[in-house]
Formats: structure tokens, C-alpha cells, sequence
């Protein structure tokens, strides 16, 4: 569980929005507001198991799946030769 403060202080000349921008990376890379949002309303445990079980089947089966190409520059259509 991310802690839930952060601290960002303003330095000498530098605007308010851009250190609200450099809070919200903040945030966003300790994971505070991802873990906010799903302590925002209560999950029973089953629910998060039925969850936490769809999102490792969806993983695996796009894991599964082989690449849609190998070759990264082919026409996706044929063009006529005029």
C-alpha cells in the first residue's frame, strides 16, 4: 500500500501549475490516487477475487496470442499498378 502524502514545494519563481503538474506525477507514480480510487467504496472479498482472477485470464490469453506482425513496414492493402 502506497503511503498517502506527498509533498511538493514550489520553487523560487515557479507558477502554481506547474507544481500542481509535478504533484499529480507524483502522485501517479507512487500510486496513491490508483489506490484511493479503489478504497473509495468497500469491495467484499469475493468480488475481488472474481476481479483479480478475470484480469489474470485476460493477461494470459493476450499473452497467448501470437504478434500480429513481424514484419513491422507491410502494406496493409494492395495498391493497383496503374
Amino acid at each position: 500500500m502506497a503511503s498517502t502524502t506527498c509533498e511538493v514545494k514550489l520553487r523560487r519563481g515557479e507558477p502554481v501549475e506547474k507544481g500542481l503538474r509535478r504533484l499529480k506525477k507524483l502522485l501517479d507514480r507512487e500510486g496513491i490516487l490508483k489506490d484511493m480510487r479503489e478504497r473509495r467504496r468497500f469491495e467484499k472479498p469475493g468480488d475481488k477475487r472474481r476481479k483479480k482472477q478475470a484480469r489474470a485470464r485476460s493477461r494470459a490469453m493476450r499473452d497467448s496470442r501470437p504478434p500480429s506482425s513481424t514484419d513491422p513496414i507491410k502494406p496493409r492493402f494492395k495498391h493497383a499498378e496503374y
